[in-house]
């Protein structure tokens, strides 16, 4: 059963199209590979579903009803949390209070001392309980995604939206990330929409992966047969792609 769909989704900016009749549909308890060229509409896809852009057409259906009348600022008490592409956190807040903003924006009625016990779980269960009391500012880059993936998670989701999380990671982060989303499937029990260019990360550990090009659906279905797909292979020009087979 599907948990997210778009269904028929159409968006533009002035003349550009970025979304065109789009219709796409994540199952619960499965990670989604959302992958197109840069400008194909992944990441506005993503603020159709958070609500800061408003679609011309279409509907977003979350957990079997529509979420268009709901406000930008209850999408995450619904049940929906995101990262960004670019790390978006407060550099003098310590790593803990920077978690502590996302626990908050679903607490409430709780207890403080409950609050920050889930945050220090959260962080903990990210990696990084080493570094809690310390500024945000001048921590590795690696570590600042685990911290916005921590405040993320720890608002409590049913579905998780992953901005290109292996962004400016080396080789070795990028392998301790696959693992992680695993985790979050496995362990957890999240439903995850993944948008990345590391096409090698997005096909190891998608159960099925949508594929956009100028704001359009191009391709769908399980990763070997995305990657096998021509119109798949010509939008990537052959190249990134193919790599990963």
């Amino acid at each position: 059963m599907a948990l997210l769909s778009l269904q028929n989704a159409t968006l533009r900016f002035g003349g550009i199209v970025a979304l065109d009749d789009v219709s796409l549909a994540v199952e619960a308890g499965t990670i989604a590979g959302l992958i197109g060229p840069n400008g194909a509409g992944k990441t506005t896809a993503f603020n159709v579903i958070t609500r800061l852009y408003r679609l011309e057409s279409g509907d977003v259906v979350f957990d079997g009803r529509s979420i268009l009348r709901t406000p930008p600022s209850r999408i995450i008490r619904a049940g929906i949390a995101r990262t960004f592409q670019n790390v978006e956190l407060f550099p003098t807040m310590t790593v803990l209070e920077n978690v502590l903003v996302g626990a908050h924006t679903t607490s409430l009625f709780e207890r403080e001392e409950s609050v920050r016990r889930r945050a220090l779980e959260t962080i903990d269960f990210v990696g990084i309980t080493h570094v809690a009391g310390r500024r945000a500012a001048g921590l590795p880059f690696g570590t600042l995604k685990r911290v916005e993936l921590a405040r993320a998670l720890v608002s409590r989701p049913r579905l998780l939206l992953l901005d290109e999380p292996a962004g400016g990671l080396n080789h070795e982060e990028v392998e301790e990330l696959a693992i992680f989303i695993l985790r979050l499937r496995d362990d957890l029990k999240l439903t995850v929409l993944l948008v990345e260019h590391h096409m090698n990360l997005v096909m190891r550990v998608s159960d099925h992966v949508h594929v956009l090009n100028f704001g359009r659906t191009i391709a769908s279905g399980v990763p070997a047969e995305v990657q096998r797909n021509p119109r798949v292979i010509e939008a990537y020009l052959g190249g990134e792609l193919e790599a990963s087979a």
